[in-house]
């Protein structure tokens, strides 16, 4: 099956949405991943968590495997785990096109940067709300998304924290001076509501989860909203 690469494929002057599998009907998981894909999704993104690093369990590298022979997305994995560097090649080998993890994480950040990329995979620095948009500053030169979680990270359907505005701008603005191409994406609360904010301050990659899988006008109305702002 072909398929992208990893996300430096993706353009970062265009509005990209990554539904969120989280918000997915479990039951029907490779029906779901289909569904998003007809409707425009140009990326799927994938929540891992261990139960340590944020308060909750999900899934893991078997889920990717399975549904890496059915879909060809670009599996954007988000690695909420206390040690990511511990798990990238697992889940590099299961499928996953592109690893986001934590700086927050108790692993040396570059080197689990340099383990992603050994791998053959494109890497993405993650920030929670109360951890500050120079956390991230060091490495910019090395990596290819900045995730800022506009939401606590562990749990779905959260109210987005527009208070996290100032972070995404401080983040374009460098961004922008690096003169590289990096994607920012904002994870947490987006919906047709509040994607205007989100995109005013920034970002160009939108994860989207209960907006768009639960959508009562369906996936592909939901997900046309979020790129008309």
């Amino acid at each position: 099956m072909s398929r992208r690469l990893d996300v430096t494929g993706l353009p970062v002057d265009a509005i990209l949405v990554a539904p969120s599998l989280l918000a997915c009907d479990f039951a029907r998981m490779g029906e779901e991943v289909a569904r998003v894909k007809e409707a425009g999704a140009d990326l799927l993104h994938l929540d891992v968590m261990d139960g340590h690093f944020v308060p909750n369990l999900t899934l893991g590298p078997p889920v990717l495997q399975c549904l890496r022979k059915v879909s060809d997305l670009v599996f954007d994995t988000h690695l909420m785990i206390t040690n990511p560097g511990d798990y990238a090649e697992a889940f590099a080998q299961a499928g996953a096109d592109h690893i986001t993890f934590h700086v927050e994480c108790v692993q040396d950040v570059r080197a689990v940067i340099k383990t992603v990329r050994a791998l053959g995979l494109s890497v993405g620095l993650s920030v929670k709300p109360k951890t500050p948009a120079e956390a991230l500053f060091p490495y910019l030169d090395e990596i290819d998304l900045v995730l800022v979680m506009t939401v606590e990270p562990g749990f779905g359907g959260q109210s987005f924290m527009a208070d996290m505005m100032p972070k995404v701008k401080e983040l374009r603005q460098r961004i922008d001076a690096s003169g590289r191409k990096i994607h920012l994406e904002l994870d947490g609360g987006i919906t047709a509501g509040t994607v205007g904010q989100a995109l005013a301050a920034g970002a160009n990659m939108l994860v989207a989860g209960t907006s768009v899988f639960r959508a009562p006008e369906g996936a592909a109305a939901a997900i046309a909203k979020l790129k008309s702002r």
